[in-house]
């Protein structure tokens, strides 16, 4: 008789299924367990990449004929032509741009535009730009997806989704747990909402954040900008 089977006739360690609440203990110690193993293994590091990695966030609603489009296209081809990695949602709008400027830079590229999706009725399928897809199921793991493997953030307008994004970017930068990870947001939405912070979060008579928090993200106005300032970090990700 195997130890499972003298669990279960001694009365031990068996729960019964009649028994709703133990039940449901097991089945919440479990699920905790799980996730003491995901955060134990998402400890492990690569030693080292062979390309910067750039994630790029922005809206799914952005149609191809938009400037906005155009502009964020035309910022992954030259980051593509830079050798980085572009990483992206992996949906339509300004997803598909940024995945595009990889395909508009190296027509014949198999790798460097990766799409992390998230399932969702609504949405539709992985754009067609995207050389490796991931699909999640929540936007937890898919959210800790993006932070595990980029070395760059960028975000380009975008609705509510993208603030998430964005915010959760910035307060694992203000706790420390990512480092050396710019995070660059480029249009006047993000200045305001960077001052909109500052004033009320910390311009107040009981602070809820540090000045030092205010300055985590870079806000930028236009393409250049955004390339010039990767160009730089990805100079010192390379010396290192």
């Amino acid at each position: 008789m195997n130890t499972t089977e003298t669990a279960a006739s001694d009365g031990s360690d068996a729960v019964s299924l009649r028994d709703e609440r133990k039940v449901l203990e097991v089945v919440q110690r479990s699920v905790l367990g799980l996730w003491d193993v995901v955060n134990t293994l998402t400890r492990l590091k690569p030693t080292k990449r062979d390309r910067f990695r750039v994630t790029i966030f922005g809206s799914a609603r952005v149609p191809r004929d938009h400037w906005v489009y155009q502009a964020v296209r035309d910022v992954a081809a030259e980051l593509t032509r830079m050798d980085c990695e572009i990483v992206t949602g992996g949906g339509p709008g300004l997803m598909q741009a940024a995945n595009e400027g990889v395909h508009l830079a190296n027509p014949n590229a198999t790798s460097g535009s990766m799409g992390i999706r998230v399932a969702l009725p609504f949405e539709q399928d992985v754009n067609a730009f995207v050389t490796e897809a991931f699909e999640h199921g929540t936007f937890f793991t898919r959210l800790h997806h993006f932070a595990l493997v980029s070395d760059l953030f960028v975000v380009v307008p975008g609705g509510i989704g993208t603030v998430l994004e964005t915010m959760m970017v910035w307060q694992l930068l203000q706790v420390q747990k990512l480092h050396d990870t710019p995070l660059i947001l480029a249009g006047r939405m993000y200045a305001e909402l960077v001052e909109w912070c500052r004033r009320h979060m910390v311009g107040t008579d009981c602070p809820l954040a540090s000045p030092q928090d205010m300055d985590i993200p870079v806000c930028v106005e236009d393409g250049p900008s955004i390339v010039r300032l990767i160009r730089e970090h990805h100079a010192v990700w390379k010396r290192r």
